[in-house]
């Protein structure tokens, strides 16, 4: 009877604990349905979201440049195809290994790799080399499981078909730097996108550049594309046709030859740069492709500086070429009537100095024709002494010397336009009457550039037209198709008056018929111009004493001529400038002559040579 009350006991008290376990068991369910729930439900989109990246990659597609044309449609920078090598920093497993063993592979140091990671602290694809060989990518496809986060996509290149030619307006491209990403005008840009770094290239990238499309792709565990899940085609960017005449831009280019010095042709009428040479230069697929430091290092500390755009950052005295505006300034002051004769026997003298003509023994009775078309410096010395450096600067910036023509090209200098105020300025001195005979024959502290020279040639053939020079004339839209014209420059006229341009003129024609220019006169076309030298005053050894001894290359002056044709209608607008050559007469006059009548349409098979 006793057994049988334990056992009674002992069964409910087993079947009390059942009751306990069933309902623990009941609760262990509903926390883990709770759990399923919060899982599956509540934060169900956030864990999808985290597992689709944990497989797919967003990656950028980079859309393909604008095409670069000149004013007749011939090509002048394009893009091909070519292969960029990536870093995945999201695949990345081991850095430091992978920096020690990719240089096997592909002709890069661990030091850029490491500069280049160190640059692109975030997450996505890092551009570790762009154009690398066929033979590169197949050794690293081949050890793509060694290599986990390298990638090899295929981009467009930007691609220069005529190298050298045109190198300084073109410019080139090149990655956006981490200071361009903190600029404002870049701040819609991502790291790794190729941007113009000079030239039109730069001046235009809004155009050009287009806009970046998108892929979603799904990888594998070691970040190798399995398959694409979505894409956003990129927009390439707008096409552009410049105001360059390439087959004059050529010919410029070739006249100077080996030489240091610059050849600018405008269309006086509309300011249409049609050639704009500076030489030496440089390829531009060199630099665009991606330059090492070092290679970049020896393009700047090259003494011949071939990055450097003598058209408009070359600062010169402009010599003789300046007594075009001094002529002007004389006779809209009325200090000499065009007729009056000074007589030049070859000397100048003024206080404890005596100023000398090219010339020994003067060029005897001088009115102002023979002044302009024999470069009488005595002339020149007494009229600008007659007529003082403030009134000489206020005709120099008329015609736009000591200011940027507003080209559409970066780093455009401004030369310099001394006065009395600037001098004081800037020097903290007064300024001496015997400065002002320097500059009166283009010399002393008066500096231009090729372009503002040209743009003088182009307001004197226009009696008085002042247009902004212009590279581009008309671009085709992407998006519609469209071929979009550019509006022409406003057109300001010169307060001078057409009986000073006649006079002036005069002067001109007669450098080329039977002044110093005799070498520019044309079988087919009538031309007019102003021969210069420039003196590299500062250049000149102190201790040379020796007159007649022909001075070291660097130490020779500069030789310009400026031009214009025909005469009767012109049509072209020239300045040359060749560093080193000694008188425009002989090195500078020539080459513009071949240039013209090639612009003109005649035969020009017979180049001169320097």
């Amino acid at each position: 009877m006793l057994d049988t009350s334990r056992q009674a006991n002992e069964l409910a008290d087993i079947q009390s604990r059942l009751i306990f376990v069933k309902i623990g068991f009941l609760m262990l369910l509903v926390l883990l349905g709770l759990r399923l729930w919060q899982l599956q439900v509540r934060d169900g989109l956030h864990y999808q979201e985290l597992a689709r990246d944990n497989r797919t990659r967003t990656i950028v597609l980079e859309p393909a440049r604008g095409l670069l044309y000149d004013r007749n449609g011939e090509l002048l920078a394009n893009n091909i195809p070519s292969f960029q090598l990536y870093l995945s920093l999201e695949d990345l497993q081991d850095r430091e290994a992978l920096q020690a063993q990719l240089p096997q592979f592909v002709d890069i140091d661990q030091q850029e790799i490491s500069n280049k990671l160190a640059l692109k602290n975030r997450r996505g694809r890092v551009k570790i080399k762009a154009d690398i060989t066929l033979k590169e990518a197949a050794l690293i496809e081949s050890h793509r499981l060694e290599l986990p986060g390298v990638v090899i996509q295929p981009e467009y290149q930007r691609h220069y078909p005529l190298e050298n030619y045109a190198s300084h307006v073109l410019g080139y491209v090149g990655e956006i730097s981490e200071s361009q990403l903190k600029e404002p005008g870049f701040s819609n840009l991502q790291g790794g996108r190729i941007i113009g770094q000079n030239g039109v290239e730069r001046t235009f990238d809004e155009y050009l550049l287009g806009e970046t499309g998108e892929e979603v792709i799904e990888v594998d565990a070691l970040g190798y594309p399995k398959r694409s899940l979505s894409v956003q085609r990129p927009l390439a960017g707008d096409d552009l046709y410049l105001t360059l005449d390439i087959r004059l831009q050529r010919l410029a280019e070739d006249l100077l030859g080996e030489e240091a010095g610059a050849i600018v042709a405008l269309d006086p009428w509309n300011g249409d740069v049609l050639a704009l040479a500076s030489k030496p230069g440089f390829n531009p697929n060199n630099v665009s492709g991606g330059i090492s430091a070092k290679d970049w290092q020896r393009f700047l500390k090259d003494p011949r500086h071939p990055l450097t755009n003598r058209a408009i950052q070359g600062q010169y005295p402009p010599g003789s070429v300046f007594k075009i505006i001094m002529a002007a300034a004389l006779l809209e002051t009325q200090t000499l009537s065009a007729q009056e004769m000074i007589p030049c026997h070859g000397t100048f003298p003024f206080g404890r100095r005596v100023f000398r003509d090219w010339k020994a023994g003067g060029h005897g009775q001088v009115d102002l024709t023979k002044a302009i078309a024999e470069s009488c410096d005595v002339y020149f010395y007494k009229a600008g002494n007659q007529l003082g450096i403030d009134p000489i600067a206020t005709f120099a910036r008329q015609f736009g010397l000591g200011e940027k023509t507003g080209i559409a090209l970066p780093s455009e200098r401004s030369g310099l336009v001394p006065s009395s105020e600037w001098k004081k300025r800037v020097k903290r001195e007064p300024w001496y009457p015997g400065e002002t005979i320097s500059i009166s024959i283009g010399q002393g502290f008066l500096t231009v550039t090729p372009l503002q020279m040209a743009k003088v040639a182009s307001i004197v053939a226009t009696n008085g037209r002042v247009v902004q020079p212009r590279l581009l004339k008309a671009s085709r839209l992407r998006r519609t198709g469209n071929l979009k014209e550019e509006p022409e420059p406003p057109i300001r006229q010169l307060g001078i008056s057409p009986q000073t341009f006649s006079h002036i003129k005069e002067g001109l024609a007669a450098v080329v018929t039977k002044g110093t220019a005799k070498l520019a006169q044309s079988d087919f076309v009538s031309i007019a111009g102003k021969t210069g030298t420039a003196q590299v005053v500062a250049l000149k050894p102190d201790g040379d004493k020796d007159k007649n001894k022909e001075p070291q290359k660097e130490f020779r002056d500069h030789a310009w001529f400026v031009a214009f044709a025909p005469i009767e209608h012109p049509r072209i607008a020239v300045a040359v400038l060749v560093e080193h050559m000694g008188h425009g007469g002989s090195a500078s006059a020539p080459l513009a002559k071949t240039l013209i009548e090639a612009y003109m349409g005649y035969d020009t098979t017979q180049q001169p040579t320097l």
